[in-house]
Parts: C-alpha cells; structure tokens; sequence
C-alpha cells in the first residue's frame, strides 16, 4: 500500500491553490461531477472564495511530491450537541489513487482535524448513485443519522440568484 502524506493546503501557495483547482476540476469532469470542467468564472473565483471563508479547511493528499487528492471541510455548530462540527463539503480523489488508500488516509486526516477543533462530528452529503464513495464513507464509519428509524435524512437545496463570479 502507498504511504500518502498529508497537510493543510496553504491557501496562498500557487503550487497548492493550483492542485486544488485540478483536483475539483478532475472530478467535475467525471459524470458523478457533472461532466463538465470548471467554468473559467469558477476557476478564477474559487480560491479567493475559501480565502474570504473564514472555517475554510482544506487537505491535501500526496504521493511523494504529487498532488492527489483533497477534502474541503468548513466548519459548522450543532445545536443540539452546543459543539462545533466539520463539515466535508467536497471530497475527491484522482481516478488513479481511487482504491489505493489514499480516500481512508484523507477521511482520517479528517477526524484528526475535527477532533483537534473540538468538533462532535464529522458530516457530509453524497449522491446516493456514487456506491464506491458510500462504501467508502461506510468502512470509516459514516452513516445515516436517521437508519433504523422510520425516518429518512433528505438533503434539500433552493438555488439563490446569485450575480456572476467576476471573469
């Protein structure tokens, strides 16, 4: 098995803000992403955005010196707990690496992180037609809040007219 090493992305670093780029690209491009790369808007805004976020997180994983993978995590409160939670908001990892390890060694960094902060949990939302992520999130111990129950957790959005990031 590889050994992965991974760190905090430093958010000023051009060779980390790049990687970052490619790795949410890379999986945009992918069908479960959409299929479609990054619009250049997107591409352009997306890291002075995490900067401007004040409980962005971002980590990076790497196989020696090559970028591979990534988890962007922002910080969140429940209500019920009165503790802070982190939320993993994206999660990918580059195609080749997929089986490898390195997803286990991310969500791990993950915990690591969200128990250094004091957090009561770890969440995060995935399509229910990615199976090899579920896998993934199950084998580390993610599950439905509401399984066992009569109940099921639905995540809902409402799209915000939003003017466009500046080109």
């Amino acid at each position: 098995m590889i050994q992965f090493n991974i760190r905090e992305a430093d958010l000023t670093d051009n060779a980390d803000t790049r990687a970052i780029i490619q790795i949410i690209d890379s999986y945009a491009l992918e069908p479960l992403g959409g299929g479609k790369p990054l619009p250049p808007s997107v591409r352009k805004q997306l890291i002075p955005g995490l900067q401007r976020h004040p409980t962005t997180l971002v980590l990076l994983a790497f196989d020696e010196d090559k970028s591979i993978g990534l988890a962007v995590c922002f910080m969140g409160f429940s209500t019920f707990q009165a503790k802070p939670l982190m939320n993993l908001h994206d999660f990918a990892v580059l195609p080749e690496y997929r089986g490898k390890g390195a997803g286990n060694a991310l969500l791990q960094a993950v915990e690591n992180a969200a128990v250094e902060r004091g957090c009561c949990k770890v969440t995060l939302e995935v399509l229910d037609t990615n199976m090899r992520a579920m896998a993934l999130y199950q084998r580390c111990g993610f599950s439905n809040p509401a399984a066992g129950n009569s109940e099921t957790t639905i995540f809902l959005a409402k799209p915000l007219p939003c003017p466009p990031a500046n080109s």
